[in-house]
């Protein structure tokens, strides 16, 4: 059964949001966020699947949103090399359904369609990306990206559906599973802790990342849904980028014991990014949006978190 959450008492917001995946980590963080803000959130429960046209269409003409945030999602960029057809199918197919489901509402919401800074692919370590930068993804999750963005692009251009894309570069926090690296690095520097000290093993720690907080890009989500222009895309980033090196020495730094970093061959991805880095202009001329937590704030959460989880 779908969560619904009613908007605050007194709120003067009257938007009602639907949220795919939003049993997700970021669709969690989102569904908190908008509730707090005072809309009213929807959220469909796992039967309801964006690969099935008809569940998707019948559940969104039910719901009647304002706005749809369309999160679900095959997110493991490693595993999308394994599984390229489903994440294709997932990614993009299940992109197409929620998209002719929301044109066919009989009045069509604001779709916000979450992308990724992957579908940027390999850039010159020097650049900092803006939405002009070229599309060159280089792994199945980033093609399945691109098509996404695309099938939106189309909905806009082809039949006025008013599509806001945000391309997110990477975020993290409290909650993330640990396939993703900051994560993974936390959960594992946590078990090491909890036997005083150890080795921790790592993949490549010389790639180079834009990292924001969940619960900034949350926001940015939300802005973007009430100032984004239909049919462009927004990068939702810091504008700064850390060496995975630099971001594991300072989680280690906030331990309370010694690790040594080891690496692991079985950690490494087929193909690697060097350095994936933002420029957030756009986005903040838009709506004003900044991001509000620093990163060290946002790796002591994300240590909190694990302790939390294992000990």
């Amino acid at each position: 059964m779908p969560r619904e959450v009613a908007r605050s008492a007194g709120s003067l917001s009257t938007v009602r949001a639907y949220l795919t995946g939003g049993t997700g980590f970021v669709g969690d963080w989102l569904l908190r966020h908008l509730s707090d803000a005072g809309d009213t959130c929807i959220a469909p429960g796992p039967e309801i699947d964006v690969t099935d046209p008809a569940l998707i269409a019948a559940d969104l003409k039910a719901a009647l949103p304002d706005v749809v945030y369309h999160l679900a999602a095959l997110t493991h960029v490693g595993q999308s090399w394994l599984e390229p057809a489903e994440t294709f199918r997932v990614n993009a197919m299940g992109t197409l359904n929620l998209l002719e489901a929301a044109a066919s509402c009989e009045v069509p919401p604001v779709v916000v369609l979450v992308s990724s800074a992957e579908v940027y692919g390999p850039a010159p370590a020097t650049e900092t990306l803006d939405e002009h930068a070229e599309l060159r993804p280089v792994t199945p999750y980033a093609v399945s990206k691109v098509a996404a963005e695309f099938l939106g692009l189309q909905a806009f251009l082809g039949r006025g559906l008013r599509v806001v894309r945000a391309r997110a570069f990477n975020h993290v926090g409290p909650g993330q599973l640990d396939d993703f690296v900051v994560s993974a690095l936390a959960r594992r520097m946590v078990e090491a802790e909890l036997h005083n000290g150890g080795d921790v093993q790592v993949g490549n720690l010389a790639a180079s990342r834009d990292f924001t907080d969940v619960r900034d890009v949350v926001r940015a989500y939300r802005l973007l849904a009430t100032n984004g222009v239909a049919g462009e895309a927004y990068n939702v980033c810091s504008g700064r980028a850390i060496s995975i090196a630099a971001l594991a020495a300072q989680m280690a730094g906030l331990l309370s014991c010694e690790v040594r970093f080891v690496q692991d061959p079985d950690l490494f991805r087929p193909v690697e990014i060097p350095v994936l880095v933002g420029d957030a202009s756009k986005l903040v001329a838009a709506t004003a949006w900044q991001p509000t937590i620093e990163l060290a704030t946002t790796l002591s959460d994300v240590l909190t978190y694990w302790r939390e989880r294992l000990s």
